[in-house]
């Protein structure tokens, strides 16, 4: 088993760590030699305008990614949850929708978890669909969290059940999050950022 940038085995260390990445659209380089460490169990977001690099990673079996704008398919809430993890049982997806605040509205609905979804999630409210999604991610486990302005177009009441949602998936966590700018995020997960400059393709650190 080879080590990571830590020097621990890759089983027990899910610190992420970039070492002279550059990446671009097409020929036009966005980010260029850049060196990041994102420690384990410890939040660290990524700020910067749109197009500047900041969501470009995929560990897909290891992460929950949570977007902006979400999308559930045309099936029962049931399923759309289940699908963090096909082998949960009924328990397990309900236990996962009550830490995502999700739970009370679904068991007001007629059927409940047997509720159908239109396609996209189009009979749900943009909060409704961003709980599900946070409970598919909860039950998905993966001990790494990406959450890309997870919150940046919610109305205040929302904002809060969302909050409360993501605060139960990062609990011993490596978490990234993804803002356009230091001042969105929340004030209680202020622990680092990393500016992205477009201009310079630099990162600069803010310790918060």
């Amino acid at each position: 088993m080879g080590e990571n940038c830590n020097g621990k085995k890759e089983t027990e260390d899910h610190t992420i760590c970039f070492q002279n990445v550059t990446f671009g659209y097409g020929k036009d380089a966005v980010l260029k030699n850049i060196s990041l460490t994102f420690p384990e169990k410890k939040i660290t977001a990524l700020v910067g305008p749109s197009g500047s690099g900041k969501s470009t990673e995929n560990l897909i079996s290891k992460i929950a990614m949570v977007f902006q704008d979400v999308y559930l398919f045309h099936d029962t809430i049931m399923n759309n949850i289940r699908m963090g993890n096909e082998n949960a049982t009924t328990e397990e997806v309900m236990e996962a929708a009550q830490k995502a605040s999700c739970h009370n509205f679904i068991m007001s609905l007629p059927d409940g978890y047997d509720t159908m979804v239109g396609e996209g999630g189009s009979t749900l409210s943009g909060g409704e669909k961003q709980r599900i999604f946070i409970a598919r991610a909860l039950l998905k486990d993966a001990p790494i969290v990406l959450l890309d302005e997870a919150t940046a177009s919610l109305d205040p009441e929302n904002e809060v059940l969302i909050q409360s949602a993501i605060n139960s998936l990062v609990q011993e966590k490596t978490v990234i999050i993804v803002a356009i700018a230091c001042s969105r995020l929340p004030m209680q997960i202020r622990l680092s950022c990393f500016e992205m400059d477009v201009s310079k393709r630099a990162v600069h650190t803010k310790n918060f």
